[in-house]
């Protein structure tokens, strides 16, 4: 990880970067495709975690054949966050993030949630974390267009108050890492929830791919900064 920078700040995705809920999520959504009369494969529903609901929604729905509109994009991302709200009833946090959130916090680096998910649908998550106070969390809502779209870390890094191209951006599938990069962030990929390969979030543009967050850690210390 020598090429890493130190951060100015760092934004984290929340579904399989800090909480292993990538599985949870494609069950919800292989449910709302069933309920619609939309055929999808878990493979393909996998692949687009973490993407922009509603493009995940036209997307298995044009691998159906079926024409899947702005109205009923919503209607089906929003079943698909009620399904997940059910089914999220135990969210546990990945190896090593308490940790790593520890460091970052001991360091003084700014760091924020950025998610395309709903902010309704992400509170029993943040909980899991066990963080003393809330941290700052910036949803979907807050933008047109999520990942794979650059807003949403945008209006992020605008909420620390930090330019872009100071961030980290740390997060565990494609649409991360071409959000990242496509705002001119450090993408950096952790493997221990996604459900794709390092390969894969590599050609997506990920800097560096560590096996869990905590292998950052060193990166976050100045430079001739001694070990904890």
């Amino acid at each position: 990880m020598a090429s890493l920078i130190r951060p100015r700040a760092i934004l984290l995705d929340l579904d399989g970067t800090l909480v292993d809920t990538v599985g949870t999520r494609i069950e919800a959504w292989l449910h709302t495709f069933a309920e619609f009369g939309i055929p999808a494969e878990r493979g393909d529903v996998a692949a687009l975690i973490g993407s922009d609901g509603k493009h995940l929604a036209r997307e298995i729905g044009g691998r159906a054949d079926r024409g899947v509109d702005d109205e009923l994009a919503e209607a089906i991302d929003r079943r698909a966050g009620e399904i997940y709200s059910d089914l999220n009833v135990d969210p546990q946090p990945l190896p090593g993030v308490g940790g790593f959130l520890d460091a970052v916090e001991a360091q003084g680096v700014p760091w924020a949630i950025a998610t395309s998910s709903r902010r309704g649908q992400v509170g029993r998550s943040v909980e899991a974390l066990g963080r003393p106070a809330e941290p700052r969390i910036v949803d979907g809502s807050a933008v047109t267009r999520a990942k794979p779209e650059p807003d949403l870390l945008f209006a992020a890094a605008r909420e620390l108050g930090v330019p872009a191209d100071g961030c980290w951006c740390v997060g565990d599938s494609t649409w991360d890492m071409r959000a990242a990069a496509a705002a001119g962030m450090t993408p950096i990929a952790v493997l221990a929830g996604s459900a794709v390969t390092p390969d894969e979030l590599r050609a997506a543009g990920a800097a560096e791919c560590v096996r869990q967050i905590d292998d950052l850690i060193p990166a976050l210390r100045p430079v001739g900064g001694a070990a904890d």
